[in-house]
């Protein structure tokens, strides 16, 4: 079972710029301009009349999704524990699982979802602040936004804290955004997408608007210009028929493969980055990850033989002082 996926793309430098110019300093408009005629304000389609009531098809995979989630927490998998004793974490395996997760990617660049061939690349992360908004298709319930909203936010802060980098909530100036889209909301995906980032390759859209019912949600991470490894831009897709422990799983995975934690390994234990779906939210040894990949001695674009022995060296001083504070309690 394939619960989500990270997925960069890329798009042009340029038309990143402009799209954050007329996002975040619209220029002013000249007097007399009609409304409808500013360039900084494009006239809204008319929002999309939600459903009375979820469709059969949304009504399916609801059900098809809570089967999943009763059938792994059953099996005693989708622990939400962070791991314990039974996961010890060493220096060497955390510096090993950093080089899987971080440095290769799982999908090749621009050919949609063809696998990679798992070799390892540069170091791919944020450099400017990451300012995140939750979207909801319109079939989304008010309660059900109201409470994925805030688990996105208590995600977005403990992310701050554990990676020493400007991550909060902000609708008006987003560059994170998380979409929370039904079944029936599926005929909006791809222009919102779109309108998002105008840019973007014709593989990642396709990726983002056919996504098959294994794939539970997706991050689709864009560099600030052709080819490059600072992210500019990203977007979540994270289905909302999914029952509360999925929903959770999906937030924490896709937003943090989001930062740069885009592949998977199936060595890497305690972790959400694991297709066993042993862990569903992020683990302590996910943590130590994000804090190596956010350490300033790493820079985008760093090859792997430069960023090895930075991070066996951060991997060595975080693997210690988690033995150490394991050994005072």
């Amino acid at each position: 079972m394939r619960r989500g996926a990270g997925y960069l793309g890329w798009i042009a430098g340029a038309a990143l710029a402009l799209s954050g110019c007329a996002m975040n300093d619209a220029q002013p408009t000249p007097p007399g301009t009609p409304p409808q005629a500013r360039p900084d304000r494009p006239v809204p389609e008319p929002a999309p009349v939600p459903p009375a009531e979820p469709s059969a098809r949304s009504l399916e995979l609801a059900s098809y999704y809570a089967r999943i989630e009763m059938d792994l927490v059953g099996q005693g998998l989708l622990r939400t524990d962070g791991g314990g004793v039974d996961t010890p974490v060493t220096d060497t395996q955390l510096a090993r699982n950093f080089e899987q997760i971080a440095l290769a990617e799982e999908y090749r660049r621009g050919a949609g979802l063809q696998s990679s061939g798992g070799e390892l690349g540069p170091i791919k992360k944020w450099r400017q602040p990451i300012r995140v908004d939750a979207e909801f298709g319109a079939s989304v319930p008010e309660e059900q936004r109201a409470r994925n909203e805030a688990e996105l936010s208590r995600y977005v802060t403990r992310l701050a804290r554990v990676t020493d980098h400007p991550i909060s909530m902000n609708e008006n100036r987003a560059n994170f955004h998380v979409l929370f889209i039904s079944e029936d909301d599926r005929a909006a995906i791809a222009p919102r997408v779109k309108a998002l980032v105008p840019d973007i390759d014709p593989a990642s859209l396709s990726v983002v608007n056919n996504l098959p019912r294994a794939i539970h949600c997706l991050v689709v991470a864009f560099s600030d210009e052709p080819g490059g490894y600072a992210y500019g831009k990203a977007i979540a897709i994270i289905r909302a028929e999914h029952p509360n422990l999925l929903m959770k799983s999906c937030i924490h995975e896709e937003v943090a493969q989001g930062l740069g934690l885009a592949n998977d390994s199936p060595y890497a234990r305690p972790s959400i980055f694991n297709d066993d779906d042993e862990f569903a939210l992020l683990t302590r040894h996910d943590e130590m990850l994000l804090k190596i990949l956010y350490d300033p001695a790493l820079e985008p674009g760093m090859s792997p033989d430069i960023a090895r022995p930075i991070i066996r060296r951060l991997a060595t001083e975080l693997a210690g002082d988690r033995i150490a504070s394991a050994g005072a309690n």
